[in-house]
């Protein structure tokens, strides 16, 4: 049974204690030669829109994407350190991401609002990286709309590991919009309450399956496994809500 399992990162595999938003703030100000004058909106957006709207919101002109992705890398590998020291990974996780390595036909990667440098940097702090398959994963720089990171992953999975154009993928994710990114790609979701946003959003988003977090290992290879065998779409699910 093959499957394409799509993790965000922030807040549903760890949890970043605040360093998150500190690298855009580096990033603004190494590019506008100011600090700007509040934090950053993420909540699953991608890193493009997310300083596109910070130079917007601070009546900057939008440096070119080049000089910002080489100003966000840069202050995410400066920031590493306080990532390991006050960041940590969340409940479950390392045994989750193992299962779903483990599983034969089963590409696990990432689709992530993170620039690639940054997704790395995350996960390495804490010793995820080598549990996912990230050369196949989509990332911030490569589109503006989470939805359209989708297709993105599913290229390279497809060119780069043979995978079945067909294959079911399934995004696991603590926001909105990883709900809508999957509704409206006709990919399964997952949903973990690990984050901002509790339960009754998630399930309102259209999730038909929410987790309070990925500790229940067994039960998550359940919900992932249904959608192997089955190749369900969004609004169809089996597994305890």
């Amino acid at each position: 049974m093959e499957l394409i399992v799509l993790w965000d990162i922030d807040h549903t595999l760890i949890e970043n204690a605040g360093v998150s938003k500190e690298i855009y703030a580096a990033a603004f100000l190494a590019l506008a030669g100011r600090e700007p004058t509040g934090p950053a909106r993420t909540e699953g957006r991608t890193d493009r829109l997310i300083m596109h709207d910070m130079f917007v919101r601070e009546g900057l002109p939008v440096p070119g994407w080049p000089d910002i992705e080489a100003a966000l890398g840069r202050a995410g590998r400066e920031r590493l350190d306080a990532l390991r020291s006050r960041g940590w990974a969340l409940p479950g996780v390392h045994e989750a991401l193992k299962a779903a390595s483990a599983r034969s036909g089963w590409v696990s990667s990432v689709l992530t609002g993170n620039i690639d440098a940054n997704a790395r940097v995350k996960l390495s702090a804490f010793g995820l990286d080598s549990l996912l398959d990230l050369p196949v994963g989509a990332y911030g720089a490569d589109a503006d709309l989470r939805p359209d990171l989708v297709a993105v992953a599913r290229e390279r999975v497809q060119r780069l590991r043979g995978v079945r154009a067909d294959t079911p993928t399934v995004l696991v994710g603590d926001t909105p919009r990883d709900v809508e990114a999957a509704l409206v790609t006709e990919c399964g979701i997952v949903a973990v309450a690990s984050g901002i946003h509790d339960r009754a959003e998630l399930s309102e988003a259209g999730a038909p399956e929410v987790l309070s977090d990925l500790a229940d290992t067994k039960h998550l290879l359940s919900v992932l496994e249904s959608f192997a065998s089955d190749g369900k779409r969004p609004g169809t699910s089996s597994g305890r809500p």
